[in-house]
């Protein structure tokens, strides 16, 4: 007696399915490959390490994405370590202001308010530090420098797995961006995932929260909502660290 192949009556709709979700699979290796791809291209030339000698990159301003702040608004140690970097490029003068981007859901959230207070601490001018409370993505934040902010050349400050993507999207968003890369997570992983662990609790509640201020962030970025702090035109590097008052408002980065 023949034997079936078929599997039975269900056999040949689970081939089907297979066969769909390998295709599926398929696609998504596909369009993720390229994803990465325009992304390495976009950044390519336009990454440095933080302290590695070869950083010399100078911009009128560093955008530094925001990270996770603990409920008692101490800085997760992927930010401090952002915030670190950011500082000493304004204070060596090859920045003349810093634009700190994140979340801004009130004192028990405050990315850029708790940034600020990290800048400050470190020596920064509070006037030299620009807040946008509403850069909840790097997309949003590479757009709302643009055209919200007047930025249009800028050096990017983040770890250095983010920097390429980071870099990228400024770019496409119109900003000459170059990336200033913290490469501290490498050597500290295990501080990373405690820091992680400690904040997902708290922070699980606040992503609805944020997605819906995030549409209130669109319309602003959009000029509904009126237009944010423009930033200073000054070439870096034509002050001395002390001296500098911050930036102007009112004037477009060139």
């Amino acid at each position: 007696m023949a034997r079936s192949t078929g599997g039975g009556p269900g056999g040949g709709a689970r081939g089907r399915l297979r066969r769909v979700a390998w295709a599926l699979l398929g696609v998504a290796v596909v369009l993720t490959a390229a994803a990465n791809t325009w992304v390495w291209a976009a950044s390519a030339g336009r990454l440095r390490e933080a302290g590695s000698g070869d950083e010399d990159a100078t911009a009128p301003v560093a955008i530094v994405l925001g990270a996770r702040v603990h409920p008692s608004g101490r800085s997760s140690p992927w930010l401090a370590h952002r915030l670190d970097v950011a500082a000493d490029l304004y204070l060596t003068g090859r920045v003349d202001a810093l634009l700190v981007s994140g979340a801004g859901g009130g004192r028990s959230h405050d990315e850029p308010g708790a940034m600020r207070d990290h800048l400050v601490a470190a020596g920064v001018p509070a006037e030299a530090v620009v807040l946008d409370r509403h850069g909840y993505d790097t997309r949003d934040t590479c757009v709302r420098a643009r055209e919200v902010f007047g930025v249009s050349r800028a050096l990017v400050v983040t770890q250095d797995f983010h920097a390429p993507r980071a870099v990228a999207l400024c770019r496409q968003a119109g900003i000459d961006a170059q990336g200033v890369a913290d490469t501290r997570a490498r050597a500290n992983r295990a501080t990373w995932l405690r820091s992680w662990l400690e904040g997902a609790r708290s922070g699980a509640q606040g992503r609805l929260g944020r997605a819906q201020r995030a549409r209130a962030g669109a319309r602003w970025a959009r000029g509904r909502c009126g237009r944010g702090r423009r930033l200073d035109t000054r070439a870096p590097g034509t002050r001395t660290p002390s001296a500098n008052p911050g930036p102007r408002p009112g004037t477009h980065i060139d």
